[in-house]
């Protein structure tokens, strides 16, 4: 795990602490003071002046830290320089007869290896319907057949530029490490080891519906998951332990970041091949390289291959690495044996562990998909935010449609404006000091990781929860069993808001969940546990009748 930033001045002090605002009472309301700021503090993120002392202080503070800025690692970038350049133009030219003879090499492998699949599977049941059954292994004379597409796909690897292959150490006997482990950097992997071992593979679901792909992953007796799915990875994780545990099945062959990378830096690992508690032994591979990095990272795969194809030779090196074995302290869980692997191959390859995981490489391509630039700067850590607040990326993800849906600017950072206008509100003072919750940098602007960490901060709060419910019964009018429009007007009065009509409709359909034209408690409770820096425009009607006073 990459090590926690330093917290910078602002945040040493409590945030949330029930000490950082003293409340007066004047003529029935409450009087909230606070001391000037700067002359430069005062040129602000928002028209306006500044007021209120710090807007959550009422949620309290369980003195957690939270980690605004980023590691300036990007462990997707592909290294490969532009187009341009006269070395690469005259290597394309020299190349492009023999990539047209690799491009033939590469079809005919893929038809005779397809063939021979198609020949190897015909008459035995589909697995991926027996595997729910407890499907037994491949028949051995089947398993012979498939030596033809094993041929073929060393055959493809040949086509690609990959003419002989370093290799250091041998995969240890299967009885000793049934699982095997590697880094992946580009989909040559998968055909090596595909040719090298026969292992049956952990993969998506929905690889089984590419054309040829799909047949050939089929014959190595696949384990499909859905990463999103818990029931799906609870079903996967039983699969890789029933396999591993028989030494009629292949060896079982997990990719563990999930997702590809550039090869510098390892992302977390995901703990499916760790929680059987079989021993595992890791594999790490190396394209070593001047001009062309072979990574599929932040590139097409059209543009890889061509890459590939007009290449003189590609380099690649895999090296076995000694068998890691489970923690021998029952306590010392999937976890920590994912870690020990981790560290070995991450040492092996002198490459840097970091936070990031494969929600950061979804992160980055629903960036890439909207159009924005720079699109690495959207990426969060996810590991981290997931240890220590609990996020899941499907949550991140809908934050990551509100942070894209304020117009970041090309180095994805939203200022206050744009801020407040996606929700229908104008940059008040209140919301001038909740944008310095996120703000903590004084940049007058904010990531996408400052607005996910800062909303998982705030929704960790001892107090959060009851806030939010004490702010339902306190909104909803006497005897109803939602909050309306006029209750909801009443309560931003009370924080000093004033909205538009098409403001109020805006902010209205935020906090209406489901659509139905009223604000329900199940509904407030979803907004604010999404958004919940929300839960200050609430702090009057919490509190009292409130006012803000500028002194």
């Amino acid at each position: 795990m990459a090590s926690p930033n330093p917290s910078p001045t602002s945040l040493s002090a409590p945030l949330l602490s029930s000490d950082s605002i003293t409340p007066t009472v004047a003529n029935g309301h409450a009087h909230r003071h606070h001391h000037h700021r700067g002359d430069d503090d005062d040129a602000s993120v928002c028209d306006g002046e500044g007021g209120g002392g710090e807007p959550f202080a009422f949620l309290s503070e369980d003195g957690s830290p939270w980690r605004g800025r980023a590691s300036p690692a990007d462990p997707f970038l592909n290294g490969t320089p532009a187009w341009c350049g006269a070395y690469e133009l005259v290597k394309v030219l020299v190349c492009a007869p023999v990539a047209a003879l690799r491009l033939v090499l590469f079809g005919v492998s893929i038809a005779v290896g397809y063939a021979a699949t198609w020949v190897a599977l015909r008459g035995w049941v589909d697995v991926r319907e027996r595997a729910q059954e407890g499907a037994g292994p491949m028949p051995a004379w089947r398993r012979r057949l498939m030596w033809i597409t094993r041929i073929s796909a060393r055959c493809i690897l040949f086509s690609f530029g990959y003419h002989w292959i370093r290799k250091k150490g041998r995969p240890a006997p299967r009885d000793l490490a049934p699982i095997v482990v590697s880094n992946h950097i580009s989909y040559i992997e998968p055909i090596y080891f595909f040719y090298e071992l026969f292992p049956t593979i952990v993969s998506s679901d929905s690889h089984d519906s590419i054309p040829f792909v799909g047949t050939i992953i089929r014959a190595m007796q696949v384990i499909y998951v859905d990463r999103f799915s818990p029931a799906s990875r609870k079903a996967a994780v039983n699969e890789i332990k029933r396999k591993a545990a028989c030494n009629s099945f292949p060896r079982v062959l997990l990719f563990p970041e999930g997702t590809t990378t550039n090869g510098k830096f390892l992302i977390s690992f995901q703990h499916g091949a760790f929680i059987p508690g079989y021993p595992v032994q890791p594999v790490i591979v190396r394209y070593p390289h001047v001009h062309f990095d072979q990574s599929w990272g932040n590139i097409s795969l059209g543009k890889l291959m061509f890459k590939m194809f007009t290449q003189f030779h590609n380099f690649m090196e895999v090296e076995y690495l000694p068998v890691v074995y489970p923690p021998e302290i029952k306590q010392e869980n999937a976890l920590h044996f994912a870690e020990n692997t981790s560290y070995a191959m991450a040492h092996a390859l002198n490459a840097i562990p970091t936070s990031y995981s494969y929600g950061d490489s979804m992160i980055m391509a629903r960036a890439v998909e909207a159009g924005k630039a720079n699109c690495s700067n959207y990426m969060v850590e996810m590991a981290w935010v997931k240890e220590t607040y609990g996020v899941n990326t499907s949550e991140a993800m809908a934050l990551l449609e509100d942070f894209l849906a304020m117009n970041p600017d090309k180095d994805g950072r939203v200022n206050a404006k744009d801020f407040w206008a996606h929700f229908g509100l104008n940059c008040t003072a209140l919301c001038k000091k909740i944008f310095q919750y996120f703000d903590f940098e004084a940049k007058e602007s904010i990531t996408f990781r400052q607005f996910l960490v800062g909303c998982a901060h705030l929704r960790k709060q001892p107090l959060f929860q009851d806030t939010c419910e004490t702010a339902f019964e306190k909104c909803r009018h006497p005897g109803a069993s939602d909050i309306g429009r006029d209750q909801l007007a009443d309560v931003l009065r009370s924080s000093m808001l004033q909205l538009t009509d098409d403001g109020m409709m805006k902010l209205y359909e935020t906090l209406d969940v489901d659509d139905d034209d009223r604000i329900s408690k199940d509904d407030l409770m979803a907004s604010l546990a999404k958004l919940p820096f929300m839960i200050a425009l609430f702090a009057g009607r919490i509190n009292g009748e409130v006012y803000i006073e500028i002194v």
